[in-house]
């Protein structure tokens, strides 16, 4: 028998095309009469641009510089996806009350994205990818292969349309 799905994860990079996906979570959940999570990884600053940081500012000012900065984009993500999740599902009440969190997180996002699932009890996780280079067919982007080769749960990777698609995350 099929686990019944209650919780879906929709994790998205907020790349141009990634609300593509936000589709196919929001019909995965009225299917299955589910609830709806959407999660935003900010990838975690390279060694790199760690030393360009402590070039232009006080070493000793640096964490909390960090902090408000994150914590500033952190709250302009999270008011993005809900603005886009309330513009998607328009009139549609019924399925906006079944987006039961936003989730802006700092980190690896193949680690969060494993987490989150964990935590939040999700049944599935549904995400978009972006083929890149000339081989694009062949491979999957590097955080849906890391995911999926480390996750036990059912998950569903939209190939995202090349060009324009008539939905958008917005600018953030």
């Amino acid at each position: 028998m099929i686990p019944k799905i209650q919780n879906v994860l929709y994790a998205t990079d907020l790349s141009k095309n990634s609300a593509y996906a936000f589709r196919y979570a929001v019909n995965t959940a009225r299917k299955h009469d589910a609830k709806i999570h959407l999660l935003h990884v900010i990838e975690t600053p390279s060694p790199a641009a760690e030393a360009m940081l402590l070039l232009h500012i006080d070493p000793d000012k640096i964490d909390q510089r960090r902090k408000e900065s994150q914590q500033n984009l952190i709250r302009r993500i999270e008011e993005r996806l809900k603005q886009f999740a309330e513009r998607e599902l328009g009139d549609d009440t019924e399925t906006l009350k079944r987006v039961i969190g936003i989730h802006v997180v700092v980190g690896d996002p193949a680690s969060e994205i494993l987490n989150r699932t964990d935590e939040l009890d999700c049944d599935t996780v549904i995400m978009g990818t972006n083929g890149k280079g000339a081989i694009s067919h062949t491979f999957l982007g590097s955080v849906s292969e890391r995911v999926l080769r480390r996750i036990r749960k059912p998950v569903y990777i939209i190939p995202l349309p090349k060009g324009e698609t008539d939905i958008t995350l917005g600018e953030i």
